[in-house]
Formats: structure tokens, C-alpha cells, sequence
């Protein structure tokens, strides 16, 4: 049965995975949602693993932003994985941009609230601290201006957002983790439609304390003071099969990796996580057996619970 987003814990942060497409947006990513309960999804609207750009099928679309704004369910995009807009091999830098600019695009003709775009990297192998610091530049450099003319574009309060997630720190990363955002934020002029996606197992793998309590709060504490508030947008929701620090980006169901689940239950009390939807990656959420869709609604239940109990 379709899912009802109508209760307060909902409404506050809708709970969701990564889903798959098959049989098309609605009769196969939405028959998916229904089948996992989900009250908010993740999908891609092309090959995640090709350059191709799917323009997709008019009549779908529409029927699937019918159906979303019907059940109020929030949805997003996510840009396939090849795109990085900070590589020095100008065919790719060329594909990226056009890869985010057609995602943006299909995200306002579905009615996908955001596109999620990894924040890449610079693929240097310059030993030289200059000479990387330089690449590093360069490649921002190389974000502001493809980036900052598709976000003009989708200017606008009804306009879907980019959303920026972090990576978990590997190779020549040019955002690993929560702080690398206020460089990679600076170069886009903090534009009002940047967005933050928080991916608990990328930034716990570049350092962020998740496994100590008070650590999930310190790192929302954080964006919210290099972007401001309002820019949190999306948490992927996802535990690490590796120690904090180790820049691998494996992910593991929840409460099974490193992070454990006491970060969970204070990410979903946090007042700047009010109205972000948390969409699960783990191993095994896409299908029919997800142990992690319930598990977090009990992790948010207890969330609000405590923060009902310490406002009486």
C-alpha cells in the first residue's frame, strides 16, 4: 500500500532508500517505495555508470509528479557516478556539466525536489605540495564555472536544488568531509540553491566523530556553520564497514558498521535536520527484506520521544 507521510515524525524526516527504476517512474520506482514502505526516495533517471542522457518518456513524468505531490512524497535525483567536475581531462569535465545540467532539468520535469552530485576530485599525482595545491585550485576553479551558471538557471524557490555531498576522502578529493565544504561553497558564492547532502559514512570516513556521543551533533553543528541554515537538505543514511579516518567509502547496514546507531537518534533530534529526509545506501536496502527502513523509524521514534519528554 502506498505509504502515508501524515504523522509529525514523518512530515519532520521522511524515511527512504535508493530505488530502482526498472519498469519506469511509476509503475517501477513508486511500486518499489510502496513495497518498502518508503515515505521519501532516491532514484537515477539514467545509466548511473554511462554518459548517455536519457531524456525519458513525457506521459511517465508527469503521471510520477502527479503521484508524488498526491502523497506528498519528497524525491530526488542522484547524478550519475562518473560525473567530476574537478577532472583535468577536459571530456570529462565537458560530459559532467552537461550530465548535472540534464539531471537538473529531468529533476524539475519529474518533480524531484533536488540532484545529488558528488564533489569529486582532481586526480593528481603531483607529490609536490605546491604543484597539488595549485591542481587544487584549479579544479575549484574549474566547479565555479560550470556549476555556477546551471545554478542560475535553476534559480528560484520552486527550482530543484544541487546537492553537494562530500566524498569519503580518497585519492585527491576536493571536499572529503565536513569543513572542505566552506572552500567548495566559497567558489560557488554560497549560491542560495547549493545544498548540502551529508553522507554519515563519507564524512565519518574523512574524521567526523559519528561513533562518540555528541559527535553526529557537533558535525550537523558544523555545515550549519560554514553553509548557514536551511542549506541541509538530504542525509544519506548509510554505517561504514571501516573505521572513522580510514577515506574508504564502503557502507554497511545500519548499527552493523562503525558508526553504530546512537549517531542516527541524534542526527534525526537535531534542530537543523527539521523537514530532511534521510534516504538509505546500505547493502540490500533497494530490496523487498530492508531491515534498515524500520530500524531507522524506531531510531526516530526515540528521537522524538526524548525531545517530547525534554519540552515538558
Amino acid at each position: 500500500m502506498p505509504c502515508d507521510p501524515a504523522t509529525d515524525d514523518a512530515v519532520r524526516n521522511p524515511i527512504g532508500t535508493h530505488v530502482l527504476v526498472g519498469k519506469g517512474l511509476t509503475d517501477g520506482a513508486l511500486a518499489n517505495a510502496d513495497l518498502l514502505r518508503c515515505e521519501t526516495i532516491q532514484l537515477f533517471v539514467g545509466n548511473p555508470r554511462g554518459w548517455a542522457l536519457s531524456a525519458g518518456r513525457p506521459a511517465d513524468d508527469r503521471r510520477f509528479r502527479a503521484e508524488i505531490e498526491r502523497r506528498g512524497m519528497r524525491a530526488f535525483i542522484h547524478s550519475p557516478y562518473l560525473v567530476n567536475l574537478g577532472s583535468p581531462t577536459a571530456s570529462t569535465y565537458e560530459r559532467s556539466v552537461a550530465a548535472v545540467a540534464h539531471n537538473l532539468r529531468r529533476a524539475a520535469e519529474i518533480g524531484a525536489e533536488g540532484v545529488v552530485v558528488h564533489t569529486g576530485s582532481y586526480v593528481d599525482s603531483a607529490t609536490d605540495t605546491a604543484e597539488q595545491e595549485a591542481r587544487h585550485a584549479a579544479a575549484l576553479r574549474q566547479v565555479r564555472e560550470g556549476l555556477l551558471p546551471l545554478l542560475e538557471v535553476v534559480a528560484g524557490d520552486a527550482a530543484p536544488w544541487l546537492l553537494l555531498e562530500p566524498t569519503a576522502g580518497q585519492g585527491r578529493s576536493l571536499c572529503a568531509g565536513v569543513d572542505d565544504l566552506a572552500g567548495y561553497l566559497d567558489a560557488l558564492d554560497h549560491h542560495p540553491k547549493a545544498g548540502i547532502c551529508l553522507d554519515t559514512c563519507h564524512v565519518f570516513a574523512a574524521g567526523a566523530p559519528l561513533d562518540e556521543p555528541g559527535g553526529a551533533t557537533a558535525t550537523v553543528d558544523r555545515i550549519v556553520e560554514i553553509g548557514g541554515p536551511g542549506r541541509l537538505r538530504l542525509v544519506h543514511a548509510n554505517d561504514s564497514m571501516d573505521v572513522r579516518g580510514a577515506f574508504k567509502d564502503r557502507h554497511q547496514l545500519i548499527g552493523q558498521g562503525h558508526i553504530g546507531t546512537a549517531a542516527f537518534t541524534e542526527l534525526f533530534a537535531h534542530p537543523a535536520t527539521q523537514g530532511v529526509p534521510f534516504v538509505l545506501e546500505t547493502p540490500g536496502s533497494r530490496g523487498a527484506d530492508n531491515v534498515d527502513i524500520p530500524l531507522l523509524k524506531r531510531l526516530r521514534a526515540q528521537a522524538r520521544a526524548g525531545l517530547r519528554a525534554a519540552s515538558t
